[in-house]
Order: structure tokens, then C-alpha cells, then sequence
């Protein structure tokens, strides 16, 4: 039998291909690609490991509709567009399968106090009218700015005259009627991947919000997709009471593990333990997975609803704002690098470098560099860069130790990879392990200053560790806490195979498949790109 991670890499890379041919995006930039170009992205949760192919035009070619090219002439083309996007972001429903199911009154109500019990097995009663449910039909634009012309900044448009297309996605949150009776809900979390800040407080939400619907039964599965197959791991009963303060602590509750069984197993053990609503945390591969889960679900047409909260510290995924640990990733990333900036600027010639996560893209390092001012140069994976040669960063280096006596330098981690030599390895996620960018930027800075006779103190500051491993901050505690409850809305509302995100401020229900094709990637085209660079004053590296 195949592991998780050999059920779903087919799937990812049909994804990728219906997102490379069919999201209909022309792009400012051709950002989209130039980092994956350098090397095989993975996704990060289940071993996935899925071969990014790149464009080097600024139109990304080929928009489909039904497998047909848009025919931009045809004065019907915004229709179809908006009819295949649709039918893409319709979110799966248990009606889908089971079309005779019944929907009964929500038993979330703010306003009712009154206890469940199985008296109300046949509704469930509120004690007066409540205006505080979504309706169905409610929507979220996907996109909010007009792009007047495709060489704005950061412009994403559907065709050569970026024709205005308004795209809606699925407003989250509670509906009016649900589709699962809380005192036959048996429901499980499980937290996959790496550690990132918040995994507790979404856990706890998430046990909350479960126990105002009157569910009884709440477990945790154990070290990741592991906890489904490893006889010496148990469930772990969750309730109010276990998970009340979990918050206060970094890491997460139930453990983390990368890899798993297979999606025949991981289904298996939910019909064997009864578990009919399943909550997912976890990134790229950890969605794939759930996708695959549901999947098997409805082919074995069980009526189970797999919902995914997306984690990542990094950012990349697609089509949201933010995901959770990100804010906080940044605020912790402040403290390393005003170590270094006081190393730098203590020591004579001082030059500090700091690594910070980011395999994929460089949005940590990006708003880090820009938070804290202290940046000189900042390097992420989506823009190339030299180090040596005229337009060098060793030259610009040179430069600032001339003019301004030190030099502070933030990396991603996944930053120039292609300056280093390959390590044929991958880690058990199946990404693949890359050099250090951090430690070989110091090295040949040593080097270089060495042979020109230049002295120079060089500090090297690795936090990634760190800031994985603590407690969200105040605003990561927020977007924690409503990704957890709408995780709850969504499964009692009777959608499965769904991710919550946060779009345009707005929290939405979105399809897995569209989130999971690619990493969310930083456009060198765009505002806040160029905000860091008028922030660093750094040249072109290249």
C-alpha cells in the first residue's frame, strides 16, 4: 500500500496543471515561476514533491475554459470565464453525495443558553430569533483593485486590457441550518507538518466551538497523519477544560509529524473510530492530504466533512491575505535582526547577516527587512541575485562599509539556491534539503574582504527555530481564534474538502484544489516589494 504522500503528488501535479492552464491570469512579472525555475518545489506537510515549471513571459499563456482556449474576440468571453470560475470555487457539499440529506435548525445560537440534549434529536429549538447566520448565497471578491493597464504594479490581469472580471468566492461562518446532529458528531484535529505559532490557539477554537454546538465527542489524533496508523499513539480526548490555557504555550498540543500513511488507512481508521468531522492544520502537502481524505470519503460514500485551517509560517498560500504564524513569524524576526544591526553597528566594519524561513517565498524576510529599518540588503527567492562581480552584493557591501561603517544582511532560506551546490537529499516531507545561503553568504564575505585587505567583523544569526517554536501574538491570536470557528461553521454547514482563509479582510470558504497548485509567491512588481527596496536602497543584484 502507497503512503499518503504517493496518493496524493498525482494530484497536486494535476492541480498545478489546471492552475498553469486554467486560473486565466496575465501577470505584471513573471514572479510566478522565476523561484520555482531553480529548483523542485514540495509541498510541506506530507512528503509531496511536485516539479514547478517556469514561465519567463510577462503573459502566463494559455487560459482555459471546459479544456478550450478563451477566445478574447468572442464578446461572450467574460461569461465563460465567470461560469468556469464558479465551477471551480463551488466548495463541495454533503447534498453532493447523500442529496436526500436533511438540514436541521442550528443549534449555534449566542442568544440560546439552553443546553443540548437528546430531547432536541429531532431540532433543535432557540429560544428566540437570531440574526447572526451567513446565508449561502453570500459572496466575497476574490480580487479588489482595477488594474487600468497590465504594467501597473503588480497587476494581475484575465486578459492583454485587464478587463475588469468581478470573481466571488464563499463567505464563512455559521448557517441557519446544519447538516450534522452535535450528539452524533464525533470530530478530530490533527496538526501536521512543522510547528508555527498559533496551532494551539486554533485547536482550542476550534474545541470551543464544537462544544456550543453541543458535540460530546472531541479528540486529538497524534503526531500528524502518524496518529491515524501508529498503534502506540492514542486518541486524545479534548474538552474546554483540557485546552483552556493551551494558548499561552508555543507548539502544539497533540505533535507534529511530516509523512503518514496512506489515504486507505487514514480513511480506515475514521470509519473504525467513528469520526465523521475531520479538522486539518497544516500547509500545501497537509491540504493535499485532506483533499485526498475527502476524496476516498465520498468515493466510499461516507458521510464524513474534512475541513483544512491553513498553516504556514511562510505565507504561501494561495489567494489568501495571511496565514496564521506569519505575524508573528515577522515580529520575532525584530528581535534577530536588531541583534545583528547592533553587532554590526558596534563592531568595526561590522557586518551582520540574518537567515529567516521562507523556502519557497520571501514574504517573512520582505516584511521583516521593511518592519525594522535596519535592512541594507534583503534577498528572497523570487528575485535572483549575484554575489559576486560589479553588480555583486560583496561589491555593495564594500560600498557600505565606506560610506556608512557596517552593513546588515537578511536572507530567506530558500534565497539563492542556485549559487550553491545541490545536496540530493530530501527530509522526510520529501522536500529537498537545501544548502545555506546564510553561512555561504558569510563565508564569502570573509573571503572577499580577506583578499582586498579589508578587516571586517561578520555575525551570522540563525532564528528559525526560535520563532517557530513561540506563542502567537496578539494578532496571530485573533486570525487563530476566527479560523477556528468558522472550521466548525464550515463542517456543521456541510461543506468538506474546504479551506478557510482570509481574503480582502473577509474570512472565506475555499476549494482545496485551488489553494494547494503552487506557493504563493512575492511579485518583484509589486508596491510592497518596491516599498522594501526604497526601505533598504539597495541596487539590482544582478
Amino acid at each position: 500500500m502507497g503512503t499518503l504522500s504517493h496518493a496524493i503528488a498525482p494530484r497536486l501535479a494535476a492541480v498545478h496543471h489546471r492552475r498553469r492552464h486554467g486560473n486565466g491570469i496575465f501577470s505584471s512579472s513573471s514572479s510566478v515561476s522565476s523561484s520555482s525555475s531553480r529548483s523542485s518545489r514540495s509541498s510541506s506537510a506530507s512528503g509531496l514533491t511536485t516539479k514547478k515549471k517556469s514561465s519567463s513571459v510577462r503573459v502566463l499563456a494559455g487560459i482555459k475554459h471546459n479544456h478550450r482556449d478563451l477566445d478574447f474576440s468572442d464578446p461572450d468571453w467574460k461569461s465563460k470565464f465567470q461560469s468556469d470560475f464558479e465551477k471551480r470555487f463551488a466548495i463541495p457539499h454533503i447534498t453532493d453525495v447523500f442529496p436526500d440529506a436533511v438540514p436541521i435548525p442550528s443549534t449555534f445560537c449566542l442568544k440560546m443558553r439552553t443546553p443540548v440534549i437528546e430531547d432536541f434529536a429531532g431540532g433543535y429549538p432557540s429560544d428566540e430569533e437570531w440574526h447572526g447566520y451567513i446565508n449561502n448565497n453570500d459572496r466575497v471578491l476574490l480580487k479588489t483593485i482595477y488594474y487600468s493597464s497590465p504594467t501597473s504594479a503588480g497587476a494581475e490581469c484575465i486578459d492583454p486590457n485587464c478587463t475588469w472580471v468581478e470573481q466571488w468566492v464563499h463567505r464563512a461562518g455559521p448557517r441557519e441550518k446544519i447538516y450534522f446532529k452535535p450528539e452524533k458528531v464525533k470530530a478530530a484535529i490533527v496538526t501536521c507538518g512543522g510547528l508555527c505559532p498559533g496551532l494551539n490557539d486554533v485547536i482550542r477554537q476550534i474545541v470551543i466551538t464544537l462544544e456550543i454546538y453541543g458535540v460530546k465527542k472531541i479528540v486529538g489524533i497524534p503526531y500528524g497523519y502518524r496518529g491515524f496508523s501508529d498503534a502506540e499513539l492514542a486518541e486524545m480526548p479534548l474538552s474546554r477544560k483540557v485546552v483552556q490555557n493551551v494558548h499561552l504555550s508555543g507548539g502544539s498540543l497533540l505533535g507534529v509529524s511530516r509523512g503518514g500513511p496512506s489515504v486507505s488507512e487514514i480513511v480506515d481508521n475514521l470509519e473504525q473510530s467513528g469520526i465523521n468531522m475531520l479538522f486539518v492544520l497544516g500547509g500545501n502537502g497537509t491540504h493535499a492530504g485532506a483533499d485526498a481524505i475527502h476524496t476516498e470519503c465520498r468515493k466510499r460514500q461516507l458521510r464524513v466533512a474534512v475541513v483544512g485551517v491553513p498553516k504556514t509560517i511562510d505565507n504561501d498560500i494561495l489567494l489568501m491575505d495571511k496565514t496564521f504564524g506569519f505575524d508573528t513569524a515577522v515580529e520575532e524576526a525584530q528581535r534577530a535582526i536588531n541583534s545583528a544591526y547592533i553587532e554590526a553597528h558596534s563592531a568595526y566594519h561590522g557586518i551582520g547577516i540574518v537567515k529567516l524561513m521562507g523556502r519557497s517565498s520571501g514574504f517573512i524576510a520582505m516584511h521583516a527587512s521593511l518592519a525594522s529599518g535596519q535592512i541594507d540588503i534583503c534577498l528572497i527567492p523570487e528575485v535572483p541575485f549575484q554575489i559576486h562581480g560589479p553588480h555583486g552584493i560583496l561589491h555593495h557591501l564594500k560600498y557600505l562599509i565606506e560610506t556608512k561603517g557596517s552593513a546588515v544582511v537578511c536572507v530567506a532560506e530558500g534565497a539563492g539556491q542556485n549559487l550553491l551546490q545541490k545536496t540530493n537529499a530530501t527530509d522526510a516531507s520529501g522536500n529537498v534539503v537545501y544548502g545555506d545561503i546564510g553561512v555561504h553568504i558569510q563565508q564569502e564575505t570573509k573571503k572577499h574582504f580577506k583578499e582586498h585587505g579589508v578587516p571586517v567583523d561578520v555575525k551570522y544569526i540563525d532564528p528559525t527555530y526560535m520563532i517557530r517554536a513561540c506563542r502567537a501574538n496578539a494578532s496571530d491570536g485573533i486570525l487563530c481564534a476566527v479560523l477556528g470557528q468558522n472550521a466548525v461553521h464550515g463542517a456543521f454547514a456541510g461543506y468538506s474538502g474546504i479551506t478557510i482563509g482570509i481574503c480582502n479582510t473577509h474570512y472565506v470558504y475555499l476549494p482545496i484544489p485551488e489553494v494547494i497548485s503552487h506557493p504563493r509567491l512575492v511579485d518583484p512588481n509589486s508596491r510592497m516589494w518596491h516599498r522594501c527596496l526604497t526601505s533598504t536602497g539597495q541596487p539590482d543584484f544582478i
